[in-house]
Formats: C-alpha cells, structure tokens, sequence
C-alpha cells in the first residue's frame, strides 16, 4: 500500500514537469520544425519508406522473386521425383524379403546396401538444394538492397535528407515524411528489363 502510494506520486510529479516543460517553451533536445525536425538546435531532415510497400510494386523485386520461385518448384520437383522413387524401390524391398523372393542372404544385403546408398544420396541432394536455395536467395535479397541503396543515394541528392528510414524500424510516423510512392515509382522508372 504504502509503494504504491509512493510511485502513483513520483507519477503524478512526472506527468506535472512534462506538462510544464511541454507547454512552457523550454524546446532543449528535440523539436520539430515543418518537415525536419531539430536536435540540440541544429535542422534534421528526415523521411521514411515502407519496404513491404517497395518490395511488393517494385518491377525488378517482383521478376527476382519470379525467378526464384521457379528454382524453388524445379529444386522441389528434382528432390520429390528421387524421393518417391525411393519409397517405392524401398517398399518393393520390404515386400520382396516378407515373401522369401531373395534367392540368397547376400543377395537381399546387396539390395539393402544399394537403397542405403540410395538415401544418402537423396538427404544429399536435399542439403545441396537447401543450401543453393539459401544462397540463391541471399544473392537476390543482396541485388534488391544494392538496387534500392543506389536509388536512394542518387534521389537524395536533390532532396537532402539527412536520415532515410526503413518504416519497419518505426514506431509511429506521419504520412508527411512518408517517401514510399516516390521511391517505387522511381525505381520503377529506372528499372529497364
């Protein structure tokens, strides 16, 4: 009881200084001014874009995305075709030693070992196309980025933001700063297939 009278008074002090800081014209650290806003007395500008936004209009992110989702089903169709093929030489191996169609032991061992080696190669083959999808997708994600840094290198040119931010990393901004359409468009724009 006694706490939480204490902290509901810290509170109540807390919320009475930032009023009063607030509407007191004591602006120390941030203020906004316009379109930029002020840190320590000297102008920021800022702006801000939606990436998914970006990505999702964005003529060059969309045929990368195209193309490796193709890989994807071929890498997948090449792995379930082998995969399938197994579980049925698998299952006639199975079916075959219940029934005694061995003619010897040696025989069914020599069999056994053949689809051994034949699911090795498939958990193989499963980790190759892992591994050339991940890098795929790495070498796609890293050509977008250096494509859309580019942009924004040579956009800002003329407008002079100091901080271009990826709105994912926001917590709250006004539409304002918001440079999305102009971004996708400009991308667009210059994209030539």
């Amino acid at each position: 009881m006694k706490n939480s009278t204490i902290v509901s008074v810290i509170l109540g002090i807390a919320v009475a200084l930032l009023y009063l800081l607030h509407f007191t014209g004591n602006r120390s650290g941030m203020v906004q001014k316009g379109n930029d806003a002020a840190i320590g007395g000297k102008s920021v500008a800022i702006a801000y874009v939606k990436m998914d936004s970006v990505l999702y209009t964005y003529e060059l992110a969309k045929k990368l995305t195209a193309n490796l989702q193709v890989n994807q089903e071929s890498f997948k169709k090449e792995y379930s075709g082998k995969r399938i093929q197994f579980e049925k030489d698998a299952a006639a191996f199975r079916e075959k030693v219940q029934k005694g169609g061995f003619l010897t032991e040696e025989r069914a061992k020599l069999e056994q070992e053949r689809l051994l080696g034949q699911q090795q190669e498939i958990e193989r083959l499963d980790n190759e196309l892992t591994q050339k999808l991940n890098e795929m997708q790495s070498q796609v994600n890293q050509q977008i980025i250096d494509s859309i840094s580019s942009f924004l290198k040579s956009y800002n040119t003329d407008k002079k933001y100091d901080f271009i931010l990826n709105s994912s990393s926001m917590l709250e901004g006004t539409t304002r700063y918001n440079i999305t359409k102009d971004v996708a468009e400009g991308l667009n724009r210059r994209y030539k297939p």
